[in-house]
């Protein structure tokens, strides 16, 4: 059963990387070139914004750092003292993550240009960093290996490291190599939907985050039942 709660999880967490990019592309492209999952990415485009370069905003960008780690602290705090794997209040946190993501679609729902004014670009930028940083909390505290939702560098690094051509040794390589091609297929999934309307893809997002928390919640439910029954 342990098995099976494993294998679960990580589809989960696989759809919320998937998730993440459809956010990322939106910010990027609807909110003035800001990550608001990516921190590694507004960090850059902060310290290149700062020397002028390419009209690179500065403003979007800091509004996304503090966001993201305002929702990580609050996911933290929720879930203090709790063993890592999924608990209930995980739920609660991915709940609250699919319900930032609707208030976030209500004001893009009137955006009419892409990028959007920073009106609406900066306090819909705030909401979603707040949400990534609070789905990057529950991730860590889910503790899927090698799949963190909003990053994939350090997974396509241990990719290659631990690959024929590097290290060779034995990895995880499905859920690796999985986590790379989800985060790019969402990606280009919340670009196309962004040249249909800009909300399009927020709806998405909070659509996939409200199945994984429902199918956790469910999961997680079942688990103690199926341990009983087995002994």
């Amino acid at each position: 059963m342990l098995r099976d709660q494993d294998r679960l999880h990580l589809a989960l967490m696989l759809i919320l990387t998937f998730s993440t990019g459809v956010v990322d592309a939106i910010g990027y492209l609807g909110l003035d070139k800001v990550f608001t999952a990516n921190m590694t990415g507004n960090v850059v485009i902060l310290a290149m914004g700062l020397t002028g370069q390419d009209d690179l905003p500065i403003v979007g960008p800091l509004v996304a750092l503090a966001g993201f780690v305002v929702g990580a602290a609050v996911a933290g705090r929720l879930l203090r003292a709790i063993p890592k794997g999924w608990h209930r209040r995980d739920t609660v946190v991915l709940a609250i993550v699919a319900a930032l993501l609707l208030v976030a679609l209500i004001p893009t729902a009137f955006a009419t240009s892409t990028p959007a004014d920073p009106a609406i670009g900066l306090p819909v930028t705030a909401l979603l960093a707040v949400a990534m940083g609070m789905q990057a909390g529950a991730a860590r505290h889910i503790a899927v290996t090698d799949v963190t939702t909003v990053v994939i560098t350090s997974t396509l690094a241990a990719l290659a490291f631990d690959s024929r051509l590097g290290r060779h040794t034995g990895q995880t390589w499905f859920r690796r190599l999985a986590a790379v091609v989800l985060l790019a297929l969402g990606a280009l999934s919340g670009a196309a939907l962004l040249l249909i309307a800009f909300w399009l893809g927020l709806a998405l997002a909070a659509l996939l985050l409200v199945v994984v928390a429902v199918l956790g919640a469910v999961g997680s439910r079942r688990a103690p039942v199926a341990a009983a029954a087995g002994k």
